[in-house]
């Protein structure tokens, strides 16, 4: 697999996608200049509950992905299409994320064979729970500062849906996470049967921004992300080759 190369080229496109009831979306897709059709793979990524698909970090680590020879598809729920700050319900997230999930898998130019779902917080969270009720047929789980409980509540888990899950699954979390506590995270993935993997980002937040005092730059923090997304994808699953 290719590692993230600034000098690789890649082609952005700006593409609206239909949901239900005649609502679309807004969503971006990153495609290698490289990429063949039908590509090997494909990522989805979703924004949390508080941002949308122009979030710094999933800016960043699709486009990064997209250098590295991954087809990327970003894109917003409904309610941030039409600049709500409340999430929709959940069969509304559902329902969204699958929409996004089969227009690209049945994309006419690009389908790629296989997709893998990443998430920011609410984003991955929805992911998640369709995979344990087998809605979103993906190959694996990014998760980008998961929300395991309320803010500073960690005897307060939302983790009964984990256990229904068999794909493979990487974490990353902050060491100032107020709702993903680091300990009850390890606990959660020490019970499961899925091969899971957990990244820590030292000094990072819910959305690993970091203090004013740390010694390295936002920008080294997402790149730390998304070399460890590249090398993960590879070791869990060496077909994933260009």
């Amino acid at each position: 697999m290719a590692k993230a190369d600034s000098n690789q080229q890649m082609n952005t496109e700006t593409i609206r996608i239909p949901v239900m009831d005649g609502e679309q979306v807004s969503a971006v897709l990153s495609v290698p200049e490289s990429y063949r059709d039908p590509g090997p793979v494909g990522v989805i990524l979703a924004h949390g509950a508080g941002n949308d698909m122009h979030h710094p970090l999933l800016v960043s680590l699709s486009q990064g992905l997209a250098k590295a020879g991954y087809l990327t598809l970003r894109f917003n729920f409904l309610y941030r299409e039409k600049g709500r700050p409340r999430p929709d319900r959940q069969n509304i997230l559902e329902k969204t994320w699958s929409s996004v999930y089969w227009f690209l898998r049945d994309h006419p130019r690009y389908r790629p064979e296989t997709i893998v779902a990443a998430g920011k917080s609410m984003g991955g969270r929805v992911a998640a729970q369709m995979v344990a009720e087998s809605l979103l047929p993906v190959t694996h789980l990014i998760f980008l500062g998961y929300p395991l409980h309320p803010p500073g509540k960690s005897e307060k888990l939302r983790d009964s849906h984990f256990d229904q899950i068999e794909t493979p699954m990487l974490f990353f979390a902050g060491t100032r996470d107020s709702l993903c506590d680091l300990a009850a995270l390890n606990s959660v993935l020490e019970k499961l049967s899925a091969s899971c993997e957990l990244q820590i980002i030292q000094g990072g937040d819910h959305s690993f921004r970091l203090p004013k005092s740390a010694d390295r730059t936002q920008e080294e923090v997402y790149e730390q992300i998304l070399q460890k997304t590249l090398a993960w994808l590879e070791l869990s699953s060496p077909n994933m080759s260009f």
